[in-house]
């Protein structure tokens, strides 16, 4: 995830009302208005002494940046930026800042060589943009590939504990939590965004399955779903793949009838099978293959969902090279 710093030089109490409306990570002002934007809200503030700004204009501006981050500090490239120029530093420099002054140059600063810079400078010029970088370089985590399964069977099984996630987000027809019994297999399961005759739709929530199921969280990590808390972050997924963040408001966690759903898609290697135990109710939606949000009690055998297929090997919710096997 991208750190998004909002750059309040000059000081425009406008433009930093507006920075701290949209979500940005930090401030970056001069160091006799730090405590007035202490003031103003809850929000890291970096002055230039911590975070220097180097422009580079010839090569040997490039050892500048270096020697200032053998020193300890947190390095910023000036607008106008080039390509060569920042895959050289990226390629010595363990933590790069690169100003942005539009969309555009942001969207390119979070790219070079597929890593991007790891802090995103907003200048005053690229304000109007600002909301839209923040929603695109620190909320969303890009695209994952999701796979078409087949339901290959559908059984009741009995009382269990299930987490219901509650985000502090209203997700959209089509989005979800990849949830399932193994960390390489998990299915999307759809937020309550669908009404019914019964119940009003609560698109801030996830009923997510039994307590010991994983979850996937952003930067490629995983959790049960019974560790979740108020405050953690949790990976949204929309139908196509694409994906965001979002804070998990409430965590509730009771006792209801389940279903252990298995599905199975069929890779070249063969038929890779996954598990979900999901709760026995109509307002419980999977993914179907063509995008819709379908109930576990309408499910059927050969019905397809869609799940995201992955390599097993998890130690505390990070990833590792391990031969595992979960069922």
């Amino acid at each position: 995830m991208k750190k998004i710093i909002f750059k309040a030089i000059p000081f425009d109490k406008k433009l930093l009302s507006l920075a701290l409306e949209s979500g940005v990570d930090a401030i970056l002002t001069s160091p006799e208005d730090k405590e007035t934007v202490e003031s103003l809200g809850r929000v890291s503030v970096i002055t230039p002494e911590e975070m220097p700004c180097v422009a580079i204009n010839e090569k040997a501006d490039e050892a500048v940046a270096v020697d200032l981050d053998k020193k300890g500090k947190d390095v910023c490239l000036a607008a106008g930026w080039e390509i060569i120029p920042v895959e050289n530093l990226l390629a010595q420099i363990d933590a790069l800042a690169l100003e942005a002054e539009s969309l555009d140059r942001a969207r390119l600063a979070a790219s070079v060589m597929e890593r991007g810079a790891d802090s995103i400078v907003v200048t005053p010029e690229g304000a109007a943009d600002l909301k839209q970088i923040v929603a695109e370089l620190k909320l969303s985590q890009g695209k994952m590939e999701l796979q078409k399964a087949t339901v290959t069977s559908i059984e009741s099984a009995g009382l269990a504990h299930r987490v219901c996630v509650d985000t502090t987000s209203k997700l959209k027809k089509g989005q979800g939590i990849l949830t399932g019994n193994s960390s390489a297999f998990t299915f999307l399961v759809h937020a309550e965004t669908e009404s019914n005759p019964y119940v009003a739709a609560r698109p801030f929530r996830v009923n997510a399955g039994a307590v010991h199921a994983y979850a996937i969280l952003p930067g490629d990590k995983t959790t049960y779903l019974e560790e979740l808390r108020s405050g953690s972050e949790v990976l949204v997924v929309d139908k196509s793949g694409e994906t965001s963040v979002a804070v998990v408001g409430r965590s509730k966690l009771e006792v209801r009838p389940m279903l252990l759903i298995t599905a199975e898609v069929q890779t070249p290697e063969g038929p890779v099978s996954g598990k979900v135990f999901l709760q026995n109710a109509e307002t419980i939606r999977v993914v179907s293959g063509d995008g819709e949000p379908v109930s576990v009690v309408t499910l059927k055998e050969g019905d397809e969902v869609l799940c995201r297929i992955d390599e097993a090997g998890r130690h505390f919710g990070m990833r590792i090279k391990e031969e595992i096997s979960e069922d």
